[in-house]
């Protein structure tokens, strides 16, 4: 038992405490785990709590070679707070000066386990780089290979290591709020390699402040302080996708590796594999959805979910409600609790009663099975990276309506560099939203959509199938570095 635990590669991996770093990291670990690493999965403790809630005390168990932990975010917690997403720059700003100690006594812990052969002793890290700051610290306490992990697009990385130019040249912090709608935000952005056809209001959002101190901008910054030339880093995208961005990275950082889409990656794995059902959503999934689809007609429905994180007004809500029942259009749209801002959805009986033949609503779902499967014909999407690339890895066209952080630069490359997407104004109208949902669904422009979506499709599973590139590069960082002796 000693000499196997002591063989067994065993990574430890940490996720940003968030649904949209959360899912990627969980499928990277799944990939790992395939190629015979021991997996410790890292969660925060509220989080841990939730989904142990949600999918019962006993649902982590079990597994073999792959385990969960958890480290606490160092926040207080609050009475009541237990099905609520948190607030995630007080997260970050927290974790980044209380995580280091709970983490390396995390390390100590599992190794003092592999010392009376119970596991393998930790051989490498794989964290997330808004994780960074007490990951890179505790790799070299432990002397241990740490490969960063950026999971939104390789875009938005680019744009966060230029975030202190941004400051230098006196684009952010914004002078006062005006700047917001006085056209300063169309201002071309081109001084940045790799970068094309971009502008002050596609950047990563965090550049949108007026206070010089704000959390995010300066986490941003001080997490991109934190790469060197010799950082390995692992992208969630693929040469296709990002080419002209990934090359610019690439001159930065020779150890950069697209091994994406991630869903597509996954996908080509054999679907018995015990960690096949998996999960790690902090919200509950309704999976009655799929059988109400099971009565539409190929490609008739349009699937709307906002995130994790999205909140909109009660009147964008109408907007978009009425908008969608104009349309005639079949619909899955999920609506969380807490996605109106302070207040509960309230929807008329008499909408209820109009989309009673077409509509369904529901909390939650499992959105990778529904945005394949076959009746499903385009998406409206806040533009969060996870949800483009489970987009593009199933061949559905989106409508856009971004809503912040990396969002609005996903929304640029999906409507105007990939062409499989209709932008929709922040402003939203239900009769623009019945507009381009007929457009979507019926339209000659849908049409054309569609068809370079199945184009993307294509492309992304020729790149993560054996042989392709995507597939070549997890090797490679597997065998170049996670397993590399120390």
């Amino acid at each position: 038992m000693e000499s196997f635990a002591v063989r067994k590669p065993h990574a430890v991996l940490t996720p940003a405490p968030g649904q949209g770093h959360i899912n990627p990291m969980l499928k990277l670990a799944k990939l790992l785990h395939l190629r015979g690493f021991h997996i410790t999965f890292v969660n925060t403790e509220f989080n841990h709590k939730r989904m142990l809630t949600l999918r019962g005390p006993d649902s982590f168990d079990g597994f073999k070679d792959f385990t969960f932990e958890t480290i606490p975010d160092g926040l207080t917690p609050m009475e009541g707070d237990e099905d609520v997403i948190q607030h995630f720059p007080s997260l970050c700003q927290s974790m980044r000066k209380n995580s280091l100690k709970p983490f390396c006594e995390l390390l100590s812990r599992l190794n003092e386990s592999a010392n009376v052969g119970l596991i393998p002793h930790v051989t490498c890290l794989v964290s997330d780089c808004a994780m960074m700051s007490f990951t890179i610290q505790a790799a070299k306490e432990f002397a241990l290979p740490n490969v960063l992990f950026f999971p939104a697009s390789a875009c938005s990385l680019l744009h966060i290591l230029h975030f202190r130019s941004f400051v230098e040249k006196g684009l952010t912090p914004l002078k006062d709020e005006s700047y917001l709608t006085n056209g300063h935000l169309e201002t071309k952005v081109d001084w940045i390699p790799g970068l094309k056809n971009i502008r002050l209001k596609d950047i990563v959002d965090f550049i949108r402040t007026t206070d010089p101190n704000d959390i995010m901008l300066n986490f941003l910054i001080d997490m991109a302080d934190r790469f060197d030339r010799d950082s390995t880093i692992i992208l969630n995208t693929f040469d296709e996708l990002e080419s002209d961005v990934i090359n610019a990275l690439f001159s930065m950082f020779p150890s950069i590796y697209p091994i994406g889409p991630l869903p597509a990656l996954l996908n080509q794995a054999p679907n018995n594999h015990q960690l096949a059902s998996l999960g790690t959503n902090l919200w509950k999934e309704d999976t009655k959805c799929l059988e109400w689809l099971e009565s539409k007609k190929p490609g008739s429905v349009v699937y709307v979910n906002f995130g994790s994180t999205t909140i909109m007004t009660p009147e964008q809500l109408l907007e978009f409600a009425w908008g969608l029942a104009n349309s005639k259009k079949s619909f899955i749209w999920i609506i969380r609790s807490d996605l109106v801002i302070d207040g509960s959805v309230i929807l008329s009986s008499e909408f209820v009663k109009e989309i009673s033949d077409r509509g369904l609503i529901t909390g939650w779902c499992p959105q990778e099975q529904v945005l394949n499967h076959s009746s499903v014909g385009g998406f409206l999407t806040h533009c969060g990276w996870n949800s483009t690339t489970e987009s593009i890895c199933a061949g559905v066209p989106m409508l856009c309506w971004p809503f912040f952080t990396d969002q609005p630069v996903n929304c640029r490359y999906i409507c105007n560099e990939w062409e499989i997407g209709i932008e929709i104004d922040k402003n939203v109208k239900r009769d623009e939203v019945k507009k381009v949902v007929n457009e979507l669904m019926v339209g000659e422009k849908g049409k054309k959509m569609r068809q370079k979506a199945m184009e993307l499709k294509k492309k992304a599973l020729e790149n993560t199938c054996p042989g392709g590139c995507s597939y070549m590069n997890l090797d490679k960082v597997i065998n170049e570095v996670l397993l590399k002796p120390n």
